[in-house]
């Protein structure tokens, strides 16, 4: 498949790169990697995301090209889909702008809504099948791009600290750090840049934090009325989930955020062998087997308890 995707590049001119909606780090630094790679080889590249490129992204080489709109009429030879998992997380209006779609994702489960699809759920990143791209392709990785395919590993891997945090992670961010990558300049953008106002949310999301009777999984809340207080928005919740899973003996984090009336995301992440995909996916969500999401109707009260049912019941089984 690598090899009919980079005939793909060679045969084409015009080329969109979209990563999904609600960006993560892998997200919109596989974008750039991707876009930045194929503009040095001359070709005509427009990167895009419909909710724009986060402000602790900002740092990542040409992350201000990245667009979040399309005229009607803008149409490309192929659209490159990254790091989504189904087509509606990125746009099911893009089929619409490109006379190919590809499939570039590390998501167990992922659609495949092109045939031409390279997926492969044991990379720790998209950031990796980027590179594993480029070199099959002996296309030249500059320092920005060096630079964005290790700040994807970094961010996907949690610092090196997840599960996914393989070999070929570890590799891959050295051979990065080769072509002139300052690991301390990718760390100091992801975790030494956050703006007052998120930690203003955090101590707000804190005040919410339960522990279960089994002490197995705990959980934080954000709501509309918490960003209403402190000026803060979605992205600024990025790593939330992660405070109730590291509290001794948790085993799962929970993450409840409002995104609208009766109307909640909900973030799950695993230490080690409970598989929090599954229950993403039994809820209409996706994801990874240690860190997965989807998104419930309810109010608050309602979609916490229905979660904490079926965790309770994961957890019984695993036992």
């Amino acid at each position: 498949m690598v090899g009919a995707i980079l005939k793909t590049i060679k045969e084409n001119r015009r080329f969109l790169v979209v990563s999904h909606e609600g960006p993560d780090g892998d997200a919109i630094a596989s974008t750039l990697a991707l876009t930045l790679a194929l503009r040095s080889l001359g070709k005509e590249v427009v990167a895009y995301n419909c909710d724009g490129v986060p402000d602790a992204l900002a740092f990542l080489p040409e992350s201000t090209t990245i667009r979040c709109t399309l005229e009607p009429a803008e149409r490309f030879d192929v659209g490159f889909i990254l790091d989504a998992g189904e087509l509606r997380r990125a746009g099911t209006h893009l089929a619409q702008h490109c006379d190919l779609l590809v499939n570039i994702d590390h998501h167990p489960f992922s659609e495949h809504f092109t045939p031409l699809h390279y997926v492969d759920e044991q990379a720790s990143a998209t950031g990796v099948l980027i590179y594993r791209l480029l070199q099959a392709g002996n296309i030249p990785v500059s320092r920005e791009v060096a630079f964005c395919v290790y700040a994807a590993i970094l961010a996907d891997t949690g610092s090196f600290r997840y599960s996914n945090a393989d070999a070929e992670a570890f590799r891959v961010a050295g051979e990065m750090i080769g072509l002139g990558v300052n690991p301390w300049d990718a760390a100091a953008g992801l975790y030494e840049s956050q703006p007052e106002l998120r930690l203003r949310l955090l101590a707000l999301a804190l005040q919410t934090l339960t522990i279960s009777p089994c002490g197995r999984y705990g959980s934080v809340s954000v709501t509309t009325e918490m960003y209403s207080a402190t000026g803060a928005r979605a992205e600024h919740t990025d790593g939330f989930v992660n405070y109730p899973r590291s509290i001794h003996g948790v085993e799962v984090g929970l993450f409840f955020r409002q995104v609208g009336p009766g109307q909640f995301k909900v973030g799950f992440r695993s230490k080690g062998r409970i598989d929090v995909g599954a229950i993403s996916r039994e809820f209409g969500g996706g994801g990874h087997h240690n860190a997965a999401g989807a998104q419930l109707a309810g109010d608050l009260e309602s979609v916490r308890n229905t979660v904490f049912q079926r965790v309770d019941q994961l957890l019984d089984s695993c036992s």
